[in-house]
């Protein structure tokens, strides 16, 4: 199949060595789980439980409110002994409201163990319905929720199903070892997506530093059809949606618009599991493969994780830390985010977590900018990254606002290449996150004036009715005051 070219991206050293070779173990359950309500891009999913009630293992424990949120499920029986605000898996560590489990390990299911019958029987609506009650959302990390991608649009249909087994952020393989001891699930999940997609076709696409990986789901697609798997070319940050579709199908998606614009969808190989056992077997998403590695961590390995497990369960099993990390991370070191300690819980998003070690962070002090460009050809976005740091290290938001600093996707090249080791990214993530506040006081301002508008026009209308009635009753009253006269007068006359 012909690749096309695409813009930038960065080599980073790969070291997936350390996990790409052991199997996926089991995490034992522990003792509590730790389900955040908010796990999804979208509104947080509302409590079905109270403190005190009993759940068992798949049991909806709060529902999606709106078309973007996502229910959540009980990963194991046990009793909830709370429903109060815990650190949420962020850098800032804030408060999350967040469902605790007392497990019981017993394992107790409410799940339904009878055949769920052939799921390319459904209808897509059908199958978009069962993905959305399940609670599945993107597993690469972008956590947005998969029905929705789902749902057929006759305006927009879906002519090409892309899966995304790239993987390209170092260190982590938990996608890796999924394709490998897990093809055959992978590939149903794929071929049940482009049913539901009505796709005409679906390609798996694979970086080419994976071949175990390959060599596995090729000999899986062969076996039922319908999937097209690929290699391609190993380069940071390979596993953006964007740059994708572009190297796959030659088509670049404009600015502001999505994948399906231009009749793509793109999902991740463990939505693509996840699917399969929602289908399948009824399954919600319970649970999902991480990625525990890093020069700290004792024994680097893939674990399949229940949801709600806390980052010190995983480390603990791995036998723990073999020096205090310079660095805690929760996905990839390019766009994982800094956790503050090991209190807090894995989610669905959660691809990896790296205990890293002082002399894998290279972080120096920072220099003057020595405008050498390499942060312009690295950008996959076609940005200027070293003018909107100018405009940053200035703090013109506005500056870089109309450089298009919007568009950056915080994938970390620029900041990669640097050679003056300025934290560029660190700079766009700020000024995305004060337009945003500007964006929100700009909304709350213009609904403060709406309010304060509509305010006005209803005193003037109540002061207009009001006139209005006044005059009625003067000219009701002068009416009557004048059929009483006209009364009098004929009374004299007689």
């Amino acid at each position: 199949m012909k690749l096309f070219g695409f813009r930038g991206g960065v080599h980073p050293e790969a070291l997936k060595h350390h996990t790409e070779a052991h199997p996926i173990r089991k995490l034992p359950m522990p003792r509590r789980l730790y389900i955040p309500l908010q796990q999804h891009i979208g509104a947080p999913a509302k409590a079905e439980v109270e403190a005190g009630d009993r759940v068992d293992k798949g049991q909806l424990l709060a529902r999606s409110q709106g078309l973007i949120s996502a229910p959540v499920h009980a990963p194991t029986s046990g009793t909830i002994v709370a429903i109060e605000e815990r650190p949420a898996p962020h850098p800032t560590g804030l408060p999350v409201k967040t469902i605790v489990i007392e497990t019981d390990g017993q394992d107790r299911s409410f799940l339904n163990a009878t055949a769920a019958g052939d799921p390319f029987n459904l209808s897509p609506e059908e199958i978009a319905n069962r993905v959305g009650q399940a609670g599945i959302v993107g597993m690469g990390g972008a956590t947005f929720p998969s029905a929705v991608k789902l749902m057929p649009n006759p305006n927009s249909p879906i002519h090409t199903l892309i899966i995304n087994g790239s993987e390209c952020e170092p260190y982590l393989t938990c996608d890796d070892r999924l394709m490998q001891e897990r093809p055959n699930e992978v590939i149903d999940g794929i071929r049940l997506i482009r049913h539901a997609l009505k796709a005409n076709c679906a390609i798996l696409a694979i970086e080419d530093n994976k071949p175990a990986a390959y060599a596995a789901m090729m000999h899986a697609a062969e076996e039922t059809g319908g999937v097209q798997v690929i290699q391609i070319p190993s380069r940071y940050p390979m596993g953006w949606e964007k740059q994708l579709v572009q190297i796959v199908t030659g088509h670049e998606i404009p600015h502001g618009q999505l994948p399906g614009g231009v009749g793509v969808c793109v999902h991740n190989v463990g939505t693509a599991f996840a699917i399969h056992r929602t289908l399948r077997a009824d399954h919600p998403l319970l649970s999902r493969i991480v990625t525990v590695s890093g020069g700290a961590i004792k024994r680097p390995q893939n674990l399949e994780v229940p949801i709600g497990a806390l980052i010190s369960d995983l480390i603990e099993f791995c036998g723990g830390l073999t020096e205090p990390p310079a660095r805690l991370v929760m996905g990839g070191p390019m766009m994982g985010q800094v956790m503050p300690h090991q209190q807090v819980p894995i989610v669905k998003g959660s691809s990896g977590i790296l205990a890293l070690s002082h002399h894998e962070i290279d972080d120096g002090p920072e220099r003057p900018c020595i405008r050498c460009g390499r942060c312009v050809m690295a950008c996959p976005v076609g940005l200027m990254p070293l003018e909107m740091g100018a405009k940053m290290r200035s703090d013109d938001v506005t500056g870089a606002e109309a450089l298009g600093v919007q568009d950056c996707i915080s994938c970390g090249c620029c900041s990669y290449v640097c050679p003056s080791k300025i934290p560029l990214v660190q700079y766009f993530n700020y000024a995305k996150g004060e337009l945003q506040s500007r964006r929100a006081a700009k909304s709350k301002t213009d609904q403060t004036r709406e309010w304060a508008q509509a305010r006005i026009e209803r005193l003037e209308r109540e002061a207009l009715e009001k006139a209005e009635l006044k005059a009625q009753r003067a000219a009701a009253k002068a009416e009557k005051e004048a059929r009483s006269a006209e009364r009098k007068a004929a009374e004299k006359s007689q």
